[in-house]
């Protein structure tokens, strides 16, 4: 009898086909050529009407710029590029590290940050908004590179503006003068530098290949097969290696388009105005669709069919259910077909109900490190609960697993970075024999398909040497509609070696409002509503999970770019009475 292939394996055998392509100027080349006349970006023009840029232009604004650079003396060093999701943000990114080294740092770090990987990096030029530019500027004394060129996108009469290098530059090419094209990349070689906080607090150097993030673009297509009609609704920070690689590379490797969101409260309105296909996202922002959505759903629906408390749509006669498709679809820009989630664990009811209601969740996992993608959902095969099977060319396995299967995850295949930046040691102790050693705590089960169950660093261990996974009480808590975010952490008692768990909770206040029908809620009635919703958590949990004590927060924890809560500084503290 003929032996049945796990999902793993049968997934091999239905990969989209890609064209293969090593370096970002090969791939920014064909494209081009390919897609010539087809829209890369929709961007809003300064009376706010809605323009389209094409594939051939897009490929000659970065070769200007990359011209322009180049006679600046930059070709081969470590160029800055910061600032919001832009068009010029990406003809600098790639104009940069096809020139040279591009360091794409978050716009959101504190100035001194921003200085400090500048220093680290030794960067020449930077590039970005001039919010972020008269910062740094404010601040020169502590540059250490006093010819540090200041290129600002919206500053457009200054001799070093974007605007003015993109129009040097392209004189000069119109001129005869091709450096540009006459650049060899060496596809091995270190030419994206990226500085990570992670949720440790401690930014490592990322050094990246351009085959690293190539491999990446077309592993992804493989199992996700991106269309030419596809608009990509760009979200997230750019710097951040997640949209950097599948929110603007992988489109622009596949002929689709890419608009980007004017800031978080537009979201609504820009879908409306832009109509995407796609959209990249973190389980928050995913969350706070889902709520919206429902929220809308039950406002709208007969009184009959109404919930206060979940989902209505399964119950919904045929004709409705179609009606409330259509509904939100809309709402959501009529086109939408598919979010992509990354950096943290979706909720599998939320992937659930958005299928429901005709919309594909793909949620996958990754770091920076690799480029980020490690294992997808995929067109083929989805599993609400699980981060995903390996995409192709990349293999993972479990390190050291203890009787449940858990133990942390490792990684090999063309997308693992080369090192950390100036860091040997680190580097060594990382990657092992090929293989990347993630941090990161999963299991597989027997289709291949990857759990993540937590951080080797963020798991408590009690005396008797249990082990309990923040993220999994955490998951328990967020669940419930009061409460609006969780940290759970270990905590020790005076004269008492033993570890307990501790919550500390942001309740979800309009909840608790509608749930107290209207009135303000007091303190006392805050305290035992967050209580009564540990009770709740509790009688889920074994024993030794229970959270033990709670500390209820009046404002939002401190979170990385990827809205991952932090764990460390002011979000560990503890009160007193809270042990």
């Amino acid at each position: 009898m003929k032996e049945k292939l796990s999902t793993a394996e049968q997934l091999k055998k239905k990969y989209h086909k890609t064209e293969e392509v090593t370096n970002f100027k090969e791939m920014l080349y064909r494209s081009a050529d390919i897609y010539r006349s087809r829209t890369a970006f929709k961007l809003k023009d300064e009376q706010g009407n809605i323009v389209t840029i094409t594939y051939e232009q897009f490929k000659n604004d970065v070769v200007s710029l990359g011209t322009s650079l180049i006679e600046k003396g930059f070709l081969n060093k470590r160029i800055a590029v910061i600032g919001k999701n832009s068009y010029s943000w990406c003809v600098s990114y790639l104009a940069s590290s096809i020139v040279g080294i591009v360091v794409p740092i978050d716009k959101e770090l504190h100035t001194d940050d921003v200085i400090n990987f500048m220093n680290v990096s030794q960067t020449v030029c930077i590039l970005g908004d001039s919010k972020n530019l008269d910062a740094v500027l404010d601040n020169i004394e502590k540059v250490e590179n006093p010819d540090t060129i200041f290129v600002s996108f919206d500053k457009k009469e200054d001799k070093n503006s974007f605007t003015h290098l993109v129009s040097s530059g392209k004189t000069l090419y119109e001129n005869g003068v091709d450096d540009f094209d006459k650049i060899e990349i060496d596809p091995d070689e270190l030419r994206i530098l990226l500085f990570t906080s992670g949720t440790t607090g401690n930014a490592k150097g990322v050094c990246l290949s351009q085959r690293n993030i190539c491999s990446n673009i077309l592993s992804t297509y493989g199992i996700v097969k991106v269309k030419r009609s596809d608009l990509f609704f760009s979200i997230l920070p750019l710097h951040h290696t997640y949209e950097c690689t599948l929110g603007f590379l992988l489109p622009i490797y596949s002929g689709a388009s890419i608009a980007h969101c004017e800031g978080l409260r537009y979201i609504l309105k820009n879908l409306s105005e832009f109509h995407p296909s796609v959209i990249l996202c973190v389980p928050l922002l995913l969350e706070n669709m889902h709520k919206n959505i429902l929220k809308n759903m039950n406002k709208s629906l007969p009184e009959k069919y109404k919930k206060t408390d979940g989902n209505p749509f399964n119950d919904l006669p045929l004709l409705l259910k179609k009606i409330v498709r259509t509904k939100v679809k809309n709402t959501l820009g009529g086109r939408l077909r598919v979010f992509i989630v990354g950096a943290a664990a979706a909720n599998p009811e939320i992937v659930s109900d958005f299928k429901n209601l005709n919309l594909m969740t793909l949620q996958g996992y990754g770091l920076t490190e690799c480029a980020p993608l490690v294992a997808g959902n995929t067109d083929f095969f989805q599993k609400d609960d699980a981060a995903g099977l390996p995409i192709p060319n990349v293999e993972y396995k479990i390190n050291h697993p203890n009787a449940e299967g858990v133990g942390e995850i490792i990684v090999k295949g063309p997308n693992v970075m080369l090192g950390y930046y100036e860091d040997q040691e680190k580097t060594k102790q990382t990657i092992i024999d090929g293989w990347f050693h993630t941090g990161d705590l999963g299991k597989i089960d027997e289709n291949g398909y990857l759990y993540i169950t937590g951080r080797c660093k963020s798991v408590i261990v009690t005396k008797n040497g249990k082990n309990i996974y923040p993220e999994e009480v955490e998951y328990y808590l967020n669940d419930n509609p009061l409460i609006s975010e969780a940290l759970v952490l270990g905590i020790q008692k005076e004269d008492d070696d033993e570890t307990y768990i501790n919550a500390q909770i942001y309740p979800n206040m309009e909840a608790i409002t509608e749930y107290l029908r209207g009135s303000v809620p007091t303190k006392e009635e805050i305290w035992k509503i967050v209580s009564d919703a540990v009770s709740a958590v509790n009688k889920k949990l074994p024993n030794y999970k229970h959270i033990k004590s709670f500390g209820i927060r009046d404002k939002e924890f401190e979170k990385t770019t990827t809205q991952k809560i932090k764990r460390y500084g002011d979000n560990m503290k503890v009160k007193k009475e809270e042990k």
